[in-house]
């Protein structure tokens, strides 16, 4: 599953009302279990006991193996719990006697909840183990993305929301946020380019940009998407795209760029506010080379008119912020003259008519290839025109972003 859409998928299993945080994480353990597209047959949960020094277990959920109620297990005597907080996500064999006896020889957990400092050593409050059928190659990054999006249900369940904020200052953010935004228009050699960002609120967390180089032989556009809204969204983009074209000049590879860019959003912002980011390269090429690297952004849509063949940018690494140590791929695509290369954010894809019906990147595609025709400028204004009318009447909405990258030549 799309990295963006398992984190929604989890936050959406959170949207009722709830007496405790330990309620609320067996529900949602409860339907992480239950969902058939995220493989996963069992689960428990396991919540630290600071004056015990140990983690109890206090559901079990699914196909497992039942332990016998308040089993615990003493910090002291199990690494695994104190390796969580570095590492966040861990799969080892099991080593604890008794769990070996009901049949547990592998473990996979995450952790979650704020850190807490518990004699002098940082435990996540909780730990989340899973039972699961899936390779261990797409293990660790689901239970990086469920031990996050699970945090993060934890934390906004505890924190008061939306302060007021006076208009003044809003207005000085906006105009802050239309600064880094480039013109609407670029054309680079062979290509044409036109790229619209609307704010669902006065700022937003989208971002677009155009990253010229010097000599002129290579330009770089880059998508964003702030996982938050409003105010702190846009002081992440603004953050964000300053880092990226102060890092293009210096820079020579994208996937060296991508990974000292996370690395400052790791050590900059909390791992709630993480970032979506696609960033591709083109240059004064003949053959139309493209090389981008995707770090858990929408999948970007390549129409090739002359097959009518799409191509779809899939990620080349994890969102940007909460893993330091995430290494990013660089990989390339071939532009043809009229091919078309769309960027854009979830808040197309996933926009919503009144009946909860998504806009999906399947109406996207088909209104790309209805208009390969066009210029840059006419598809993307005719995309933005299209979710907008279809979303008109939809109570959820979110910040939209469309690039075109069309090749005149």
């Amino acid at each position: 599953m799309n990295q963006r859409k398992l984190y929604k998928t989890i936050e959406g299993f959170a949207s009722a009302t709830f007496g405790s945080s330990q309620e609320l994480l067996l529900h949602v353990l409860r339907h992480i279990v239950q969902n058939d597209r995220l493989e996963m047959t069992g689960g428990r949960l396991w919540k630290l006991n600071q004056q015990k020094f140990a983690y109890e277990l206090v559901g079990q959920v699914g196909d497992v193996e039942k332990i016998k109620p308040n089993f615990s297990i003493k910090v002291e005597d199990y690494r695994l719990f104190k390796q969580l907080p570095e590492q966040k996500t861990i799969l080892g064999n099991e080593t604890n006697p008794y769990l070996r006896e009901k049949g547990i020889k592998r473990f996979s957990a995450t952790g979650v909840g704020e850190l807490a400092t518990v004699k002098g050593i940082k435990l996540f409050p909780y730990v989340i183990s899973f039972n699961t059928r899936m390779h261990q190659e797409e293990l660790i990054p689901t239970l990086n993305i469920i031990g996050v999006a699970v945090t993060t249900i934890l934390r906004n369940r505890s924190v008061q929301k939306k302060q007021e904020l006076l208009q003044k200052d809003l207005d000085k953010a906006a105009d802050i946020q239309r600064s880094i935004l480039p013109e609407h228009e670029k054309v680079f050699h062979s290509y044409e380019m036109f790229g619209v960002s609307i704010a669902d609120r006065i700022v937003g967390g989208d971002f677009f940009d155009y990253i010229e180089s010097v000599d002129d032989d290579r330009i770089g556009i880059v998508v964003g998407d702030a996982a938050s809204k409003g105010i702190s969204a846009a002081v992440q983009a603004l953050y964000v795209s300053g880092a990226l074209r102060m890092g293009a000049d210096y820079e020579t590879k994208i996937s060296s760029l991508m990974r000292r860019i996370n690395g400052l959003v790791h050590r900059t912002f909390s791992d709630e506010r993480f970032l979506t980011l696609f960033y591709a390269e083109l240059s004064n090429d003949k053959k139309g080379l493209c090389v981008y690297a995707n770090a858990g952004h929408n999948a970007p849509i390549l129409y090739h008119p002359k097959t009518e063949q799409f191509e779809f940018l899939e990620a080349t690494g994890q969102i940007l912020g909460p893993f330091p140590d995430q290494r990013y791929r660089s990989e390339g695509v071939m532009i043809s003259k009229g091919d078309v290369l769309v960027l854009y954010t979830d808040g197309v894809s996933e926009a919503m008519d009144s009946e909860g019906r998504m806009y999906t990147e399947q109406r996207l595609a088909q209104k790309i290839r209805e208009n390969a025709g066009k210029s840059a400028k006419e598809i993307t204004q005719l995309i933005i025109e299209d979710v907008q009318v279809f979303s008109t009447k939809s109570k959820y909405s979110d910040d939209k972003t469309v690039v075109t990258i069309k090749r005149r030549k």
